[in-house]
C-alpha cells in the first residue's frame, strides 16, 4: 500500500463527507394506512433539503419519524450516525429508553405548524426552558445564548413579552430560537408559515433564509416554491408515500420530470 508523504488540500476536497441523516426503506403505517412506502434518503451535513407533495404525501409523517416522534414500522433512520429510536444489542434491534431518545432529540430542533409556546412564560422563559430544565445548561449561559439568537432574528426587544402580545410571524420566529437554543445539528421545519397569515409569512421565510445561508443542514417541508427556489440545495417531490422526484431546484421546479410533480407544480404556475 502506498501512503502519502504529505496530505494536500486537493485530497482533504476529495475526501467524501458522510450524511448528517440516512433514511433507509422507511416504511410507517397507521392501523391499516400505508403512509410511507420504502422512503431512502441522504442529507449532507450543511444542505437544505425541501420536500413538497400534495396534502396526504407523507412529508410530516417522514419528518417526525426523523426525531421519533413517530416510530417507524420497517427500516431505519440514523442521525449523525446513530440510529434514530433504536439500539442494535447482540444482532437485534431494541428500543431505546425515553432518557436516551431525548438525548438523541439534542441533535435535532423542529419547528411545527402551530408555534406551540407556553403561553404562561414570556419569550425569554419559553426558549431556555428546554437548554435549562432538560439538558442542564445553567441558567446564564442559557440567557446569554438566547438574547443572542433573538438578537438575530430582531426580537431582542420582546424577551420580556408574553406569546399573546405578539403577532404570529413573530411567535414562529420565537418558535424558531427556541429550537435552535439547544444548538442542534439538524434542523426539521413542518410546513412552519401554514398557519400564519400571508402577510406575516414573508418574515419567517426570511428567517429560514438567514439559516440556510449559514450552513444549518435543514430538512423543510413546505409549499412555498419561492423558498424552494431561493434557498433549497435539493428540491424532494413525494406523492402517495415514496418519493417520485428529487434533484436540484432548477430542474425539479423547471423541469420536473415526473407526470406527478408536474401536475402538481402545475398549480402554482
Amino acid at each position: 500500500m502506498n501512503i502519502p508523504a504529505t496530505i494536500t488540500p486537493q485530497m482533504i476536497e476529495a475526501a467524501p463527507v458522510a450524511p448528517l441523516v440516512v433514511a433507509r426503506n422507511v416504511h410507517k403505517s397507521f392501523d391499516r394506512l400505508e403512509v410511507l412506502k420504502g422512503i431512502d434518503l441522504d442529507v449532507s451535513p450543511g444542505e437544505v433539503v425541501v420536500i413538497l407533495g400534495p396534502s396526504g404525501s407523507g412529508k410530516s409523517t417522514f419528518l417526525r419519524c426523523i426525531n421519533h416522534l413517530e416510530a417507524i414500522n420497517k427500516g431505519s433512520i440514523f442521525v449523525d450516525g446513530e440510529q434514530i429510536g433504536y439500539r442494535l444489542k447482540n444482532d437485534r434491534l431494541e428500543k431505546l429508553s425515553g432518557n436516551a431518545i431525548a438525548r438523541q432529540r439534542r441533535k435535532i430542533g423542529m419547528v411545527f405548524q402551530q408555534f406551540n409556546l407556553y403561553p404562561h412564560m414570556t419569550v425569554l422563559q419559553n426558549i431556555i426552558e428546554a437548554p435549562v430544565g432538560i439538558h442542564g445548561e445553567s441558567r446564564k449561559a442559557a440567557t446569554e445564548n438566547a438574547m443572542l439568537l433573538l438578537d438575530r432574528v430582531g426580537l431582542s426587544a420582546k424577551a420580556g413579552s408574553y406569546p399573546r402580545h405578539l403577532s404570529g410571524g413573530q411567535q414562529q420566529r420565537v418558535a424558531i430560537v427556541r429550537a435552535l437554543a439547544i444548538k442542534p445539528k439538524l434542523m426539521l421545519f413542518d410546513e412552519p408559515t401554514s398557519a400564519l397569515d400571508p402577510e406575516l409569512v414573508g418574515e419567517v421565510l426570511s428567517t429560514m433564509r438567514d439559516l440556510a445561508s449559514q450552513g444549518l443542514t435543514m430538512i423543510v417541508v413546505t409549499h412555498e416554491i419561492g423558498f424552494a427556489r431561493e434557498a433549497a440545495d435539493r428540491v424532494v417531490f413525494m406523492d402517495g408515500g415514496h418519493i417520485v422526484e428529487q434533484g436540484r431546484p432548477e430542474d425539479v421546479l423547471g423541469k420536473p420530470q415526473h407526470p406527478r410533480t408536474q401536475a402538481f407544480l402545475s398549480r402554482f404556475i
